[in-house]
């Protein structure tokens, strides 16, 4: 390899944890005090910030980027281009509980994950709460402190809790204005349509 030749290997913080099943994709990096659990990917050109959980079993896709001390609990799948903020967290379990009712501690076995699935390109905002099961379509924007408990539609701005639609949003993340019987992005110029809750980029 020349002198100014770039490394692939994966930059990872000597303080990050990295189960031995994990991968770290190829130009991916691993901030401090993270950990990386069984059998979960993190895709090429991923960040990881500090303090981050990814948990066992989690999908990361390509070039996401995942802030400060959020907890991505498996079996969560994220597609590329995803931005998680600082905080987050993505559920697992429907009806958590520590014991069972005859007030024996709960197991592994005793419970069956359940999965938040983000689509490429979606953001959440910081401090957000996804609880599973539960999608965040395409492109989608979780406003920071939302409480997102059902599906989001690709493109769609939700804010609140519990998380509603509050308009749409482009693949820059800005806000569309309305245009003559379209959506238009004041940051790119692109046009949308919209049909319901079905939102597409207007080629």
């Amino acid at each position: 390899m020349h002198e100014h030749e770039p490394s692939w290997d994966p930059p990872v913080s000597h303080t990050a944890e990295i189960a031995p099943t994990a991968s770290i994709g190829r130009g991916a990096r691993v901030w401090d005090g993270s950990h990386v659990e069984a059998d979960a990917v993190v895709g090429a050109e991923s960040i990881v910030g500090r303090g981050v959980t990814i948990g066992r079993g989690v999908r990361v896709g390509s070039r996401c980027k995942i802030q400060n001390a959020a907890l991505v609990y498996g079996p969560a799948a994220l597609g590329d281009g995803v931005f998680v903020g600082p905080g987050v967290v993505l559920t697992n379990d429907t009806a958590p509980r520590a014991v069972l009712p005859d007030g024996t501690v709960k197991s592994g076995d005793d419970w069956q994950a359940s999965a938040v699935v983000i689509d490429d390109g979606a953001s959440i905002g910081a401090g957000a709460v996804c609880v599973a099961p539960v999608r965040i379509g395409r492109w989608a924007m979780v406003a920071a402190g939302a409480v997102v408990t059902r599906d989001v539609p690709d493109h769609a701005l939700v804010a609140g809790v519990p998380a509603r639609r509050i308009g749409w949003v482009g693949r820059s993340g800005v806000r569309l204005v309305e245009g003559t019987g379209a959506l238009v992005c004041p940051r790119t110029g692109e046009w949308y349509t919209v049909h319901g809750d079905v939102v597409g980029l207007l080629r």
